[in-house]
């Protein structure tokens, strides 16, 4: 079994044993349980000039390949939202483009898609609520245009623009008036975009709470449900038990969502989740583990992940889209870790170690021997040896864990 090398923060090695590959198993048929969408990041090329502020130069190749390797599993793809890198590298020309060619290929290979609506190509000037309302209706056009369904993000111009309750209700109200299908809100907290503070009107929870439940009874057939993303789960859960039965609850919570996605005796939310773009296998199997009534099988599957996606999500919480590419990067879905925008580095190694530990424990590795070459080679290149030597390998905390996963699922 390879030893696999772990840093930690004060630059000491160590070394634990490699897990073997999970052995999840694709569904034969639609999943039913819940609705879940893997929010996809891109996948530049490797020698575009990735750094800060420079137009995104996207691979194609690997980025819509990423996209099919989601639908493979039976999830949803949630494009050109936070975690493809909108506000963060991915610049509007990109952004549109992406938009197109995920509506192609979600056309062609019948999957399940929906994309991010917002303001964000008029750039950083202020705008009147007026024209707040046409940067998303434009959007809004391109997206519905293409083929693709909407989930109308949260703007930083009309962040910025409103001065009350009232001026969110209005730009919903008209926005919502021009959507061709109904759409998905999507509430953004301050953790992942400081620039939203006071969003819906108001920095109490409660109050914005009630503003976002206006928005969505005044239009029940415009709104097909929100995406919080609050990190704020009691919150999620009063909103999700005053929903009119129109509305589905998407969480966005990447702190608490497998108790969320599970639910109680009022209710569940579905999935909505960056998280997923890493965890697609495990998502799919514990959802087929929901859809054959088996709740512990569901938990013991998607239990453990919950602990990686924390340090994927770790403060500074607006970084996550590196642990993202990371992953994607280990488990062989991209030939290099770059991110546009040089956001690759983000991170420290000490911070990608934790992430490789958690991944390694809890079955998020596709495929184990590849992903430790691969961080092997980034630590070597970081001048970090590999021997390990201070440490001998300790057996995974389960090492059967992942290997019973598809027992669950029916033939």
């Amino acid at each position: 079994m390879t030893a696999l090398t772990l840093l930690d923060a004060d630059g000491t090695t160590r070394a634990v044993a490699l897990a073997p590959a999970p052995a999840f198993a694709k569904p034969r048929r639609p999943l039913e349980a819940r609705v879940a969408y893997a929010a996809a990041h891109v996948v530049p090329k490797a020698h575009a000039d990735n750094t800060p502020g420079q137009p995104a130069e996207i691979d194609w190749d690997a980025t819509l390949a990423f996209r099919h390797h989601v639908w493979s599993w039976g999830l949803g793809v949630a494009d050109a939202m936070d975690t493809a890198q909108r506000n963060m590298g991915l610049d509007a020309a990109a952004t549109r483009e992406l938009i197109s060619r995920s509506a192609a290929e979600a056309a062609s290979a019948g999957g399940s898609l929906v994309v991010g609506v917002n303001t964000d190509h008029v750039g950083d000037e202020p705008l009147s609520l007026e024209q707040v309302i046409d940067a998303y209706k434009e959007q809004l056009h391109h997206a519905e245009d293409a083929g693709a369904g909407a989930v109308l993000m949260a703007s930083r111009h009309l962040a910025k623009a409103a001065r009350s309750a009232d001026d969110y209700r209005r730009v919903y109200r008209e926005v919502l008036a021009a959507a061709g299908a109904p759409v998905v809100l999507h509430w953004l907290g301050t953790a992942f975009d400081p620039a939203l503070e006071g969003y819906f009107g108001s920095t109490d929870t409660d109050a914005a709470s009630a503003t976002l439940l206006q928005v969505i009874e005044a239009n029940r057939d415009k709104v097909q449900g929100v995406k919080m993303s609050l990190l704020d789960a009691d919150a999620e859960v009063s909103v999700r038990r005053r929903l009119p039965d129109t509305a589905r609850m998407f969480t966005g919570d990447d702190f608490h969502y497998v108790g969320l996605i599970e639910g109680d005796e009022q209710g569940h939310s579905d999935a909505l989740l960056g998280a997923f773009a890493a965890l697609a296998p495990n998502a799919s199997a514990a959802i087929q583990a929901l859809d054959a009534g088996d709740v512990a099988e569901y938990r013991r599957i998607l239990g453990p992940t919950e602990e990686l996606s924390r340090q994927v999500f770790a403060a500074p919480t607006y970084y996550y889209k590196t642990g993202v590419a990371f992953l994607s990067w280990l488990n062989g879905h991209q030939p290099a870790f770059q991110m546009v925008g040089g956001l690759h580095a983000a991170r420290s190694l000490p911070h990608l170690s934790r992430i490789v530990e958690l991944a390694n424990g809890s079955g998020a590795l596709e495929r184990p021997e590849l992903a430790a070459a691969r961080w092997h080679e980034l630590l070597t290149i970081n001048g970090v040896g590999t021997s390990a030597s201070d440490a001998a390998p300790a057996a995974p905390t389960d090492p059967a864990r992942v290997g019973r996963a598809s027992e669950a699922v029916p033939a």
